[in-house]
């Protein structure tokens, strides 16, 4: 079993790890990286669709990058609330190994990421709109590749991404492979609400959970009860585990 997540917008630079790996897409990521460089200040600007002080940032990374020098591992780069609920800097030696076996990053840079693989800062959602040699988005631009390369040796994959990123999985979807995803959520007026910040710190959590207990079936992920969450039977399936939280 594998696990997907998405990445986070704010990174950081962490360049006295010297333990990484090279991404596995990096020839493509040279492409997109070349294209950004070539687009001015105000086409750059809207690729992002940001604030001046964050596209000025993003843009002087692009004009400095190097693929190849001063990487972070990409489990320490991401900032986002996921990120700082998975704690990775806390870990031990087993359940970093066990992250490094199962996790996968989804990145519209990047491509998919291995928890260890060095990365550089960059800004470039899944769904901005980029036009490279001929693809009308990076969802074409990627293709089947993140799916083939996901779904290499596992037919399961748990799905704690967002689904701007899960969509470039989806869209590849066989009978021969599952792809199941959790909900967090709370009842309100008799429906389940699903609220992002709250979603965010459960998927992360739920992938620190799996490390700690080397979950390895689909059957233990339902003892997850953590932030107040607990697993609801009634409104789960094969495609889609929930969470209530109490």
């Amino acid at each position: 079993m594998k696990i997907i997540i998405s990445p986070a917008k704010k990174m950081q630079l962490d360049t006295e790890i010297e333990k990484y790996n090279m991404p596995c897409f990096l020839d493509k990521t040279e492409l997109l990286m070349k294209y950004i460089q070539n687009l001015s200040y105000d086409e750059a600007k809207i690729l992002w669709k940001c604030s001046d002080k964050i596209a000025k940032t993003s843009f002087e990374y692009f004009t400095n990058m190097n693929l190849t020098e001063k990487l972070t591992p990409a489990i320490l780069a991401y900032e986002g609330i996921q990120y700082q609920y998975i704690s990775p800097n806390v870990f031990d030696l087993d359940q970093l190994d066990y992250v490094e076996n199962h996790l996968y990053i989804l990145s519209g840079f990047y491509g998919i990421l291995k928890p260890f693989d060095g990365v550089v800062p960059y800004r470039l959602e899944m769904q901005a709109p980029i036009k490279l040699s001929g693809y009308k988005d990076l969802y074409d631009y990627w293709g089947d590749s993140l799916f083939n390369k996901l779904y290499k040796n596992t037919n399961i994959v748990l799905n704690l991404a967002s689904k701007e990123y899960s969509k470039c999985i989806e869209n590849y979807l066989n009978k021969k492979v599952q792809l199941i995803s959790c909900t967090f959520g709370e009842y309100k007026e008799g429906k389940i609400l699903t609220k992002g910040t709250l979603a965010k710190m459960a998927r992360g959590e739920m992938v620190r959970f799996m490390a700690e207990e080397k979950i390895e079936t689909i059957s233990e992920i339902k003892n997850f009860n953590r932030l107040g969450y607990k697993f609801n039977k009634e409104k789960s399936n094969n495609k889609n585990i929930v969470f209530i939280k109490e």
